[in-house]
């Protein structure tokens, strides 16, 4: 038993390095400042697939310190600790408990708002971004790049959705496997 619990451990371990990487990548490449954080959260699939929340949260923990202190990209580090990171848990623990598939929707966007808005005052207050990073030819536009965020976390939401469809036609054999071996 100590030693599959030393698998789990040591699985978590590589989970936490491999979001890590795609978070400091976010902000080696610019154009991928969104991207990575989105990747590295996937990160979380297996973990929650395999050996529940209760495991993925010290995950993400971990990696949003992480990211936080050696990150090269406070704005991809910002996106992955306020929304991304922790979305594949979060949707594992809304799709299981709630039946509608209207309230499963209504839930993750009213959560995705909450965390947009929330991330967009902590970036102005207290990350110093100017509100003309907001604007468009002059146009304040926070409530229509909201409106095009939600579609795109729709998108995301599908996306994730498809990798775990993906991982356990796939992967979690492989997986489960190794977790489970007896040394």
């Amino acid at each position: 038993m100590k030693q599959n619990h030393t698998l789990k451990i040591a699985f978590c371990g590589i989970m936490t390095a491999l979001a890590l990487v795609f978070i400091c990548l976010g902000g080696l490449i610019p154009i991928m400042t969104y991207a990575m954080p989105g990747l590295a959260g996937l990160m979380l699939i297996p973990i929650v697939a395999e050996l529940g929340p209760a495991w993925a949260w010290p995950v993400f923990a971990a990696s949003s310190v992480l990211g936080t202190l050696i990150g090269p990209d406070k704005d991809a580090v910002l996106v992955y600790v306020m929304l991304l990171g922790y979305y594949p848990i979060v949707k594992a623990l809304i799709e299981r408990r709630l039946q509608s598939r209207l309230a499963r929707l209504a839930v993750k966007l009213a959560l995705f708002n909450v965390a947009v808005i929330l991330a967009f005052f902590i970036s102005v207050n207290l990350l110093s971004v100017p509100l003309q990073s907001f604007t468009i030819a002059g146009v304040y536009l926070p409530g229509i790049l909201l409106l095009g965020g939600n579609v795109v976390f729709l998108l995301y939401d599908y996306a994730v959705s498809g990798v775990v469809v993906y991982y356990f036609r796939r992967l979690h054999p492989f997986v489960r496997k190794w977790l489970s071996t007896k040394f």
